[in-house]
């Protein structure tokens, strides 16, 4: 993600920070100055967001891990201001397993929570749990209660939540995959109607909740309808077939002709019949400005990226440009190179079909079919 920042790596998992993480920080230090004009509760609130994040982070690394059990990496994880995203390849194919990489944030919310209640028992501080607050009270039933309120909201059934996903994974157990999302996210959007009902006359913050629920309802619909979609859909009738390819001893220059020529960003590098590399706009730029246009094409390029089948069918090769780290994926036949696929002709072949299924009924009218043989007509 642009404007984002690497501060750790925990488990081989990347760890970023967004650019708007700091000013949420810069927020909280100059609101807590401004209330109390004594720097000790400034920086003391600033830590306690820290450690809050610091929770946000192990509960995502909560599902990486989970997830790594069943052979499904991790890109990274990214703190924003409204919380942190584990950026999974994909979410396993089985309910089960979906429940218990669902679940695993979650759990970690509740383990921390319980720590931290030992070491409070061991402090001789007794929680209130009938009066646990956010913002007021002793600093570590501050962090465990922010730990239960993380949990607890994050299983709430409905997306973008944990609790959506275990809400389909449960529901997937006894229907199809599809339609348990959409009745996932049709449960997920009735309970989104109800925290805006809610939010109008309590509480306006149930108004940005429920408009998120909504929105991450819809997404998860539309994502899942799509792949089942594209799943008959062989990749050799969405590829791209009109392509420029390089090999490793071309200069840059000759790439950045291809690129004013034409639409293509980016470039298979070939040698002989084989693909050795993938060079995308963004590392030709960047090796532009670094080197000049007489790099040499193997200098820059990538060499770690995937290779689609034309058989394939399209519902796995989105699955494979979701893991990539290229946005174009090469497609062979026979071990030649046959086209390219990104996302942009994907979405090109969707319109393309979504236009054709519209002009159906229009041609299927007696009307519209004498009007055809009369512009036929001489």
């Amino acid at each position: 993600m642009r404007w984002s920042w690497k501060i750790g790596r925990l488990a081989g998992i990347n760890v970023y920070m967004h650019a708007t993480f700091v000013l949420l920080l810069a927020f909280i230090l100059f609101a807590s100055w401004s209330e109390k004009h004594d720097l000790n509760d400034a920086l003391l609130a600033v830590v306690f967001i820290l450690l809050i994040f610091a929770c946000v982070v192990l509960h995502e690394l909560g599902h990486a891990l989970t997830a790594r059990r069943y052979g499904i990496r991790t890109r990274d994880i990214i703190l924003l201001p409204i919380g942190g995203v584990a950026r999974l390849e994909r979410m396993p194919d089985q309910p089960l397993q979906e429940l218990k990489v669902a679940l695993a944030g979650p759990a970690v919310n509740v383990v921390i929570a319980g720590v931290l209640f030992l070491l409070m028992a061991a402090l001789r501080i007794h929680p209130r749990f009938s009066q646990l607050e956010l913002v007021n009270g002793d600093f570590l039933e501050r962090v465990m209660s922010v730990n239960l309120w993380l949990a607890g909201f994050n299983l709430i059934p409905a997306f973008p939540m944990d609790g959506g996903r275990v809400l389909r994974a449960l529901l997937a157990t006894r229907m199809d995959y599809t339609q348990a999302t959409l009745k996932a996210a049709h449960i997920g959007q009735a309970l989104a109607f109800v925290f805006g009902f809610i939010g109008l006359f309590r509480d306006p913050f149930l108004l940005f909740i429920a408009l998120f629920v909504w929105m991450g309802a819809e997404s998860e619909a539309a994502t899942v309808q799509m792949q089942t979609s594209l799943g008959g859909v062989p990749v050799e009738r969405v590829m791209l077939t009109d392509f420029r390819t390089l090999r490793p001893d071309d200069t840059l220059a000759q790439a950045t002709d291809y690129v004013l020529a034409g639409f293509q960003h980016d470039f298979p590098v070939v040698f002989g019949d084989h693909v050795i590399g993938i060079l995308t706009r963004e590392d030709l730029m960047k090796a532009l400005a670094a080197h000049g246009s007489s790099l040499h094409v193997r200098e820059a390029m990538r060499r770690e990226f995937q290779v689609a089948d034309s058989h394939d069918m399209l519902d796995h090769a989105l699955k494979m440009l979701g893991t990539t780290k290229v946005r174009t994926i090469p497609v062979e036949h026979d071990g030649h190179l046959v086209g390219l696929l990104n996302m942009e002709n994907v979405g090109e072949y969707m319109m393309i079909q979504s236009a054709l299924r519209q002009s159906q009924p229009r041609a299927a009218t007696p009307s519209s079919d004498v009007k055809d043989k009369q512009v036929l007509m001489p």
